[in-house]
């Protein structure tokens, strides 16, 4: 029974309270009437998330929490005791961060990105907004131009701090950055660069050539949006293309010469038209 995961387990039983499911070490765990299918037989198999409920009991849920073990998220704090804070995941127990694991403190209202793990020493599921002591860049899963799914972490002083592949730490620098970020979103990344110390570099934009074609792409449907005119050309300010496109002007440039090459666009000097 794999605490904090989602299990696949056999229906064997019915009671009063549920349904007793069983898995392949014959370890029973109880759904309880709440989330019981309508129609079932004794043997089937059903996808639950499994932990621990407010008395400590392993039980079993078909609702899926926002958050798994292993898992980065945004969370919403519902309230704060003088225990710690208590977090909504989307299950009827609140999930729990001790103020040892609160980067900053909680208050109810407040959203913050948080990890969850397996607490050793109670055997519960907690979390904790420390997500930095999860990361490890010592062994990296990941290569140069290789493209990476993000979580934003945090802002600093030269950029976004961003968690990569739900692994490693990186860095998308301010002047690399061409839309709003909040923390908790989630995004598609190229490893830009892998400095010393396996410190990464992360571009929001694919590098080089290989970020010529989906930025045309974008270009070509702004067009058509548009119908078929954007008021944009290489004398465009810097800030007034990325108001429009979401992109640097050395890749909006890199772009449009693209289209014009394939005779899919005009320019002229009030901007670009689609052929």
């Amino acid at each position: 029974m794999k605490l904090g995961e989602i299990n696949t387990l056999e229906i064997l039983r019915e009671t009063d309270h549920g349904i007793y499911l069983i898995d392949d070490n014959d370890e029973e765990v109880l759904l309880p009437n709440r989330y019981v299918p309508a129609e079932f037989k004794i043997w089937d198999k059903i996808d639950v998330f499994v932990y621990l409920d407010n008395e400590e009991r392993l039980v079993a849920s078909t609702d899926m929490p926002h958050i798994k073990k292993g898992e980065f998220a945004l969370l919403r704090c519902n309230q704060v005791t003088n225990f710690g804070a208590f977090l909504d995941w989307g299950l009827v127990k609140e999930l729990f961060c001790p103020f040892k694991e609160q980067a900053f403190k909680m208050k109810p209202g407040g959203w913050y990105l948080v990890h969850c793990y397996l607490d050793e020493k109670t055997d519960r599921l907690v979390a904790s907004s420390k997500t930095n002591r999860f990361l490890d860049n010592k062994e990296l899963t990941v290569e140069q131009f290789e493209e990476v799914d993000l979580i934003a972490s945090h802002l600093s002083d030269i950029g976004w701090n961003v968690i990569v592949n739900k692994k490693h730490l990186g860095l998308v620098y301010k002047d690399n950055i061409f839309k709003d970020i909040s923390v908790g979103d989630k995004l598609k990344g190229v490893v830009k660069k892998i400095r010393p110390g396996n410190k990464l570099d992360i571009s929001l934009e694919k590098v080089g050539y290989r970020n010529i074609e989906p930025n045309a792409q974008r270009i070509l449907k702004e067009l058509e949006d548009n119908s078929g005119f954007l008021n944009l050309t290489d004398k465009s300010s810097p800030e007034d293309i990325k108001n429009v496109l979401q992109m640097s002007k050395k890749s909006f440039k890199k772009a449009v010469g693209s289209l014009y090459k394939q005779r899919q666009i005009e320019i002229k000097g009030d901007g670009i038209y689609l052929v």
